[in-house]
Formats: structure tokens, sequence, C-alpha cells
């Protein structure tokens, strides 16, 4: 088959359908947060709206293949959605208010959407609105950043599980137990008041910081780094800031974000495989990015009331953002802000964390002591850096055999395809020259 045939033909179909199954797949990952978004305003739940976008979905692998991908697919998937919301109000009798509903939805589509110019008092993008009225009080913690995360970071159970260290099926429970709770009392899409903001917050950072991470090192697929995941996740950021002049740690979120996402030119080489930060080539870090970060942390500082959890992070971030090389960077600074974000957020991913700056610092004998802590512990069964970092340490010590087992335990726990690659580069390095036991 040629570009000219016709799709539907019986020779196109499986080829057309193959390549309709990747655009929809496409289209999702890009505009599900969009998609769900509109049609909460236009609907008002947020559950329903994930409903009627996944019967648009279905209904894009019945026509594409047959069709062709339309122009716009997430226009074609939120019309789809809309109509099938309206065959809904028309059966149920409802029509007089929601097309009224609609006409005013309908207006909104006409203007520009989120880059036209914004009142910083107001929240006038679908996509943060959704994250707040997520982010409910009525909803607890765990549900909020669970249910946001699925419907906005389009995470799947799995991806959120892993990332909280849970079992899928809590995680499944949540997203299901929140949108049914949002239903029942009947949490309107719309703005908060500006005094509601910091109820909020803490829910609203936590989602943002954790859709930006699985941007930087998603959890699954074939991708080392998806940056138009993070670069999303720092635009909303950015709002969020906008919003609450008055909070360091929403300042302190936005120079976290911009240090790290400095650094994302230089992480992958050209096929896509992942380079370490010690073999980075520094002068492909965006300097203006981490001007922009130095400067939002100054920000968060000028507030006064002392640095939080992301306030720690970004100054870790930072000394790595204006160090020459790995050597010059400031190791003893690292482990001191470290120790004082385990004491403030305390967690076994920052004291794995902790571990590889002390090895950077003092040596890998006093990190692998640290790190045969967590093992103990148990609280970090089952995630790959762990084995990973300790397989390095092991390493560094000359324990080649220990290394290598530890090595491929990480191999067998992570799910991102590329982290894999580079372990097992890691491991056939071991086979060609092992340590000879010196640091």
């Amino acid at each position: 088959m040629n570009e000219t045939d016709a799709p539907g033909t019986v020779g196109s179909a499986p080829a057309d359908a193959d390549r309709a199954r990747r655009a929809v797949a496409a289209v999702w990952r890009i505009e599900s947060a969009r998609i769900v978004a509109t049609l909460t305003r236009f609907v008002g739940d947020v559950g329903q709206a994930e409903d009627l976008a996944q019967e648009a979905l279905v209904e894009a692998l019945r026509q594409w293949p047959v069709e062709g991908v339309p122009n716009n697919p997430g226009a074609w998937l939120t019309a789809v959605a809309k109509r099938r919301a309206i065959d809904g109000w028309r059966r149920r009798e409802r029509l007089d208010e929601r097309y009224a509903a609609m006409a005013h939805d309908l207006e909104r589509d006409g203007a520009a959407a989120s880059d036209t110019f914004w009142d910083p008092d107001t929240i006038d993008d679908d996509i943060l609105r959704l994250i707040f009225v997520s982010c409910h009080p009525v909803l607890s913690r765990e549900a909020q950043i669970a249910l946001t995360l699925r419907i906005v970071g389009g995470l799947s159970s799995e991806e959120i599980a892993r990332a909280f260290l849970v079992p899928t099926a809590t995680i499944q429970q949540r997203i299901v137990r929140a949108k049914k709770t949002l239903a029942a009392a009947k949490v309107p899409f719309e703005v908060p008041e500006p005094n509601e903001y910091a109820a909020r917050l803490a829910s609203v950072l936590q989602v943002l910081y954790l859709i930006f991470n699985e941007g930087y090192l998603p959890a699954t697929g074939e991708a080392w780094v998806r940056p138009d995941v993070s670069a999303e996740a720092l635009r909303l950021a950015r709002m969020v800031a906008g919003l609450m002049r008055r909070e360091p740690e929403a300042q302190s979120l936005v120079a976290l974000m911009e240090f790290t996402a400095s650094r994302f030119a230089a992480r992958t080489g050209r096929d896509g495989t992942p380079i370490s930060l010690d073999e980075q080539d520094r002068s492909r870090w965006d300097r203006s990015q981490i001007a922009r970060g130095s400067e939002a942390l100054e920000r968060a500082d000028r507030v006064g009331r002392g640095r939080g959890a992301y306030g720690l992070q970004a100054a870790i971030a930072e000394c790595h953002a204006v160090a020459a090389s790995v050597d010059d960077t400031d190791w003893a600074r690292i482990v001191v802000l470290y120790e004082a974000l385990g004491r403030l957020a305390p967690s076994p991913v920052v004291d794995l964390n902790r571990a590889v700056a002390v090895a950077m610092s003092t040596g890998p004998a006093s990190a692998l002591r640290i790190v045969d802590e967590l093992v103990q512990g148990g609280r970090l069964a089952g995630y790959a850096p762990l084995p990973a970092v300790r397989g390095e340490l092991l390493r560094r010590l000359g324990r080649t055999g220990e290394a290598r087992g530890e090595l491929e335990t990480a191999v067998r726990l992570t799910g991102n395809e590329q982290e894999r690659a580079s372990l097992l580069a890691k491991i056939a390095g071991l086979a060609a020259s092992p340590e000879s036991g010196t640091d």
C-alpha cells in the first residue's frame, strides 16, 4: 500500500488500524488533561468527564481506521464526547439548562486559550482549574494526589502506585472513591476563592512535582525523558507561583523545576540513550533556565519564612547547576542539605539520595552503610534505584560479584527500557574490566 491508497480498503485495513491506534495513544498522552478538563467544565463532573473521554477514544478506534485521523484529533475527541453528553441530557430531558451551558462553553472555546493574558488573582486555565478541583478538601490528601495524577497527569494506576510504593489495587480504590466523593459532594468545576488556595496548595504542589518527575524519569516505557510532560508541569507551577506570590514553597518548586529542566538537552544521546550526570556536556545545559531558577529561589527566600522541602531540593539542584564539573560540585553542602531535608520531610528516597552524595563527598564505604540500613528497613523493597545505587557502590569498592547481583536485581525491577539498557551496559562493563578494590 502507498500513501495515496484510500483508507478503509481491504489491503490497507490492518495498517490503518495500527496507525489509528498509535494516533489515539499519542493524542491521549498529549491532550488527555485538556480534554478531560474541558469536558469537566462542560458537564460539571470529573468522573463523568473521564468516562465521556474514554467513550470518545473507543469511537476514534472505530472511525479513524476507516475515515482517517482528523486534522485536529484532540478537538475531534472533545466534540464526540460532548455529543455523547448532549445525548444523555436529551434522554434525561434536561436540554434547556445544558444547551445554555453548551452555548457558553462554545463561546469560551472561540476565545484564545491558555496563551492569553490572565488576571493573576484568578485561574482561567482549564487544566490548572481541574487540579484545584481534584485537590478539593473534601478528599483525603492521598485521594487528591492519586486522582489528579490519573486525570491530569495521565499516569496509569501502576505508575502512580510505583511513585507511592503501594499496591496498584490501593491506588485504583482511591481513584474510584475520589470520583464518587466529588460527585456526592457536588463539587463544582469552578475557581476556588483566593482565600481557599492555601488549603489546597500542598496537594497541588505535590501533584505538579510528581508530574514533572514522570517527565524527567518516566517510570515505564521506552523514553528516558518526556520533556513535554515536565514542560507542562513547569508551566502550571509558574501559574501557581504567580497566584501565590507570598508562598515560598510555590516559588521554590518553580526553582527546582527550572534547575532540573535545564539539563534535559544533555541527558540523552542522539539515539535516546541515557547520559549520566558525570558524563553530560554541561555546555548544553540551559543557562537562561538556570538563571530563572536562581531568581525563583531568591524570590522564595525574600519571603523570609525559611526553606521548606522544595526549597531545600531546589538548593541541591542549584549546587549541581552552577558547578563546572562533577568534581567541582560542592558535595559536602549537598550532604548537609539532604540531612536537613531528611529531618524536615523524612523519606527513604531522600536517604538514598543522601547516600549518593555521601559517596561523592567521603567515599563509597560510608555511603554503603546508609544503603544497607535502607535495605534492612524494607521500605524501598521493589524500588529499582536501591539495588542500582548499591551495585554502583559495591563496584567502586571492588566487590564485583556482589555488584553484578545488585545490578541484575535492578534490571528486573525497572520498568523503563532505557534505564534497563543502561544497567545492562554497566553489568557488561563489570565483566569486561572488574575493579581492583580501590576507590
